[in-house]
């Protein structure tokens, strides 16, 4: 997987919800539990993680943008460590209660700073976004 002579890697980042499950095959697990929770305003409750009213809620946050912000080099480091090596593949699970707000939009936050990288190819999926 390399282009050109740069070397790739394949970074795959989920959400997921900790009551269906923590998953077994991450690289890195992280609960974004502590930040702002939108389940419990009632408006707020029937969108995903994918709606800008949710993304403000929680990536826009104080605690949401300062995490991101302490996230991204962390991520930037051990992805150029394993590029460096033999291993150049990445899998960061991204936690919150149920997999619908709160991972979510980390999710596609995160996602959308290393999306356009060439020498990082992005994958993301929402393993329970659509469960109540």
């Amino acid at each position: 997987m390399d282009r050109g002579h740069a070397k790739v890697l394949k970074l795959s980042i989920f959400s997921f919800g900790f009551k269906h499950g923590v998953p077994v095959d991450a690289s890195v697990l992280l609960d974004v539990r502590f930040l702002p929770n939108p389940y419990w305003e009632e408006r707020l409750r029937p969108l995903s993680g994918r709606d800008p009213e949710i993304v403000s809620f929680v990536v826009d946050s104080e605690a949401g943008a300062r995490f991101l912000s302490l996230l991204e080099p962390l991520l930037s480091f051990i992805g150029d460590q394993l590029k460096a090596g033999a291993k150049r593949e990445l899998r960061i699970g991204i936690g919150c209660t149920g997999g619908r707000h709160r991972s979510v939009a980390v999710v596609e936050a995160l996602a959308g700073m290393f999306v356009g990288r060439v020498d990082v190819d992005v994958d993301i999926f929402h393993r329970d976004i659509g469960k109540r």
